[in-house]
């Protein structure tokens, strides 16, 4: 999911449980606003080649190293900002009760 700053959802794609999110991600990039300067996401997104397609689309990234990695730049007060989406799943599954019924 892509989500901007106040945590309104932009685009997603849903992946199969089994499946990595990764490869779905790339074409949601494409989505993003003129305006987007930071891509921010969690550990299981970082990869060289991820980050080269967030700056080819004009953002910088804010990806935490795995532990295996060499350590990347991330900017804290950025990635302490990261749960924005997960409050933003945390909510569509709220309502998922609902519209359920």
């Amino acid at each position: 999911m892509i989500a901007d700053g106040a945590g309104h959802a932009i685009a997603f794609q849903i992946a199969p449980g089994q499946a990595h999110e990764l490869p779905r991600t790339l074409p949601l990039l494409e989505r993003l606003p003129g305006l987007c300067q930071w891509v921010v996401a969690d550990r299981g997104y970082s990869s060289h080649r991820f980050r080269q397609h967030v700056r080819e689309a004009g953002a910088k990234p804010a990806i935490p190293s795995k532990l295996n990695e060499t350590p990347a730049r991330c900017l804290e007060w950025i990635c302490n900002n990261r749960n924005i989406v997960e409050r933003l799943w945390a909510r569509l599954k709220e309502w998922r009760a609902i519209a359920t019924r």
